[in-house]
């Protein structure tokens, strides 16, 4: 498939897919027999891929990250017990930040109030 069925398949824009390409999370193939274009063509792992990266991403893994961790786990560098690891690792992130988060917002109410009670 070309690049525009990949983003109709995933929901993910052709740009955006050609970024990733950019970065090695993806890898379109040459067709050999046609020689008048240059166009990628896509298969259905590149769909997982995609799905992978999408998943990843809305659970805070940065591009980085699952540069990293694609590789590996694509291609079976990686136990089981290091896939989980790496999962726990992003939860104790996630975990942080939300503490992070809680404590800014904890902050931000108690500015509502100074400005409340014009002590501002």
């Amino acid at each position: 498939m070309l690049i525009n069925e990949l983003s109709k398949r995933t929901g993910i824009s052709a740009h955006t897919i050609r970024f990733y390409e950019k970065s090695g999370l993806l890898k379109g193939k040459l067709d050999e027999n046609v020689k008048t274009n240059k166009y990628s063509h896509y298969d259905e792992e590149s769909v997982e891929r995609l799905e992978l990266v999408r998943d990843a991403k809305s659970i805070g893994f940065t591009i980085r990250e699952i540069s990293q961790l694609m590789d590996a786990w694509y291609n079976n560098k990686m136990t089981v017990d290091e896939k989980l690891k790496v999962l726990d690792d992003k939860l104790v992130s996630i975990t942080d930040k939300i503490k992070q988060l809680k404590e800014m917002k904890k902050m931000i109410d108690q500015f509502k109030k100074t400005v409340k009670d014009d002590a501002c």
